[in-house]
């Protein structure tokens, strides 16, 4: 059986880098991992000459554009990269008989919720990040109904910006912070998502009829205000650094957040049997790996 083909998007945001810490554990496969700078997926030329050249059996889109805020005043760059891209490479992988796994977010949701979104559960999004990653979807399974969908939260690795790195720099210059703690949810460590990713490809080309297209959502297990989050960041790095809980009214910002984005990750859990750790113990295991 020749050797899978696994082209990724988007290698150096926090999802890409951690498939790459993962690939070496998957000798048979091979991973073409594309930059932004090595592929521009909003740009329909770039990305047909790459599935001409490359003729991958599967592709992992992690590109996206993440800044939320920002997205306010740069709606046309967000949609162009969440949204236009995504049905880019939806009907590339459509034409090229690829398994497309795209990457979505929480943010599809309005935050009104009292119980974990599940993933038939209505879409609103409150901000214009949300609503290009929901127009990302919906291009998706319109030109690609087999694609995989994941809808993921609060991510945080090793690499790039994320809120854990923040806080730790902020709690080593700074005597006390506030953090919000009227906004709940679940995080979820890049490196358990990308695990579980590499789960669903390595089913799929073990024995075809494990792919189940359709939306799942991923994070780690629990349920957390960003307040908790940050609490547990200074004690489990033994930081001496004052966190006073404020509400979201008390930090503006200019990109409404959702208040309540915690999703029901069952679906995946019984499609796939990934493991979901508790997001205390990851957070531990990722903490001790930037401490080394």
């Amino acid at each position: 059986m020749p050797e899978p083909v696994i082209l990724i998007t988007g290698a150096n945001g926090q999802l890409g880098k951690e498939l790459q810490a993962l690939a070496a554990h998957y000798p048979a496969y091979k991973f073409i991992f594309l930059t932004r700078e090595e592929l521009s997926v909003n740009k329909a030329d770039e990305v047909l000459a790459i599935f001409i050249d490359s003729r991958p059996d599967y592709c992992i889109n992690c590109a996206a554009y993440t800044a939320v805020d920002k997205a306010e005043n740069e709606q046309e760059m967000a949609f162009s990269v969440n949204a236009e891209a995504v049905g880019m490479l939806a009907s590339a992988c459509k034409q090229f008989n690829t398994k497309f796994i795209h990457i979505s977010t929480d943010y599809v949701f309005d935050g009104n919720s009292s119980t974990p979104y599940k993933e038939t559960d209505p879409v609103n999004p409150v901000n214009l990040y949300g609503a290009s990653k929901l127009r990302g979807e919906q291009l998706c399974i319109q030109y690609n109904p087999d694609a995989i969908i994941i809808r993921t939260a609060w991510v945080y690795s090793l690499y790039g910006n994320n809120f854990v790195k923040t806080m730790l720099r902020l709690m080593k210059e700074r005597p006390q912070l506030n953090v919000v703690n009227d906004q709940i949810g679940a995080p979820t460590w890049a490196a358990d998502l990308a695990t579980c990713i590499l789960n669903i490809v390595e089913k799929t080309v073990a024995e075809e009829r494990n792919w189940q297209r359709g939306i799942y959502h991923y994070s780690n297990r629990g349920r957390i205000s960003w307040y908790d989050f940050a609490v547990a960041i200074k004690e489990l790095s033994h930081l001496n650094c004052a966190i006073n809980p404020i509400p979201t009214s008390q930090y503006p910002t200019p990109a409404k957040r959702p208040s309540f984005s915690l999703m029901d990750t069952n679906k995946m859990q019984a499609a796939y049997q990934c493991s979901m750790p508790d997001w205390k113990d990851s957070l531990q295991k990722c903490l001790q790996q930037l401490k080394s």
